[in-house]
């Protein structure tokens, strides 16, 4: 059934609000994925907040023609059956989503992304955020580089301590011998 006029301005306008809203965009080739697996790819994304969509390809093109600040984006990747992968809290989780489908289901392919800056990645550029450390393990290794030198000293004052407590046993062993 084909879409009507005011559908497509809807679905227009809900375009350019993810698109507004989403550090990164990414776009993906999904040919021979079958449905149930896009459907599997929507629910894992969903739990890293990235919003997955399959749409017509001129509706993304006159969405980023008529938003300012991605008119400018080449469009020329844009095209054959591509899905969509929007995520306005992280900038790598929609690439790091779509890297672990991939492993699983190699139908999925790379085309490139929409930076929030307007500016068009390349898929090796996709490919290379992918595999970027996530932000909570980005935060753990800070906490572990803070707290080493921390845990160094504290070691360096129990070792002190700790042959202190052991010339004192050794004295009082001496002493009841």
């Amino acid at each position: 059934m084909a879409l009507t006029r005011q559908k497509k301005e809807n679905i227009i306008t809900d375009v350019i609000n993810l698109l507004n809203d989403s550090k990164l965009t990414v776009v993906a080739k999904y040919t021979g994925t079958t449905v149930k697996a896009i459907q599997t790819l929507r629910d894992q994304a969903e739990a890293n907040q990235t919003n997955i969509k399959v749409i017509k390809n001129r509706l993304i093109i006159k969405a980023l023609a008529d938003n300012d600040k991605f008119k400018d984006i080449d469009t020329s990747e844009i095209k054959g059956q591509l899905l969509y992968a929007f995520n306005s809290l992280d900038e790598v989780s929609p690439a790091k989503d779509l890297a672990a489908f991939a492993r699983i289901n190699p139908t999925i392919e790379f085309v490139g992304a929409i930076s929030s800056d307007g500016q068009f990645l390349s898929a090796d550029d996709v490919t290379a955020l992918s595999q970027l450390p996530t932000k909570d393990q980005l935060r753990a290794q800070l906490i572990g580089t803070i707290s080493a030198p921390l845990n160094g000293f504290v070691n360096v004052l129990a070792g002190n301590i700790r042959g202190v407590y052991n010339v004192l046993n050794a004295h009082a062993d001496a002493m009841n011998n």
